[in-house]
């Protein structure tokens, strides 16, 4: 299986994300992660096991570098670094330009759509996000 790229996902600012300080709120990385980390599975994965599989975060791990502001043009880069039976470790890049603004390492826990309990990835497919 080649190599996958990592997942550019491109952000829209929308003017509610701004807050009192006059750039985006740190809440709303959160977001921005679960778009792009959730964007990249439909992407890669095979459309049977996106319709089989939901995903939920365990844990964010953000270090904030620059803030963001409204006209921005913002791009968050997903890519897997690995997957342990049901878990997915992410590493997320969200960037203006070449300027890092944020970074983010999340784990996250697949859940079987129809149960909602955690499901593993099957081999098959992981090595889709990285090969063996």
């Amino acid at each position: 299986m080649p190599l996958m790229h990592p997942h550019r996902h491109e952000i829209a600012i929308e003017p509610d994300d701004i807050d009192f300080m006059g750039h985006v709120n740190n809440a709303v990385y959160l977001n921005w992660v679960q778009e792009a980390v959730v964007a990249y599975w439909q992407k890669v994965a095979p459309a049977e096991e996106v319709a089989r599989h939901l995903w939920v975060a365990l844990k964010h791990e953000i270090t904030y570098r620059r803030p963001a502001f409204l006209d921005d043009d913002i791009v968050a880069t997903v890519a897997a670094e690995r997957v342990e039976g049901a878990r997915a470790l992410f590493k997320t890049a969200i960037k203006r330009g070449e300027e890092v603004v944020a970074e983010v390492k999340s784990t996250w826990c697949s859940l079987d759509a129809s149960t909602m309990r955690p499901m593993r990835i099957a081999r098959h497919v992981s090595r889709r996000f990285i090969p063996e």
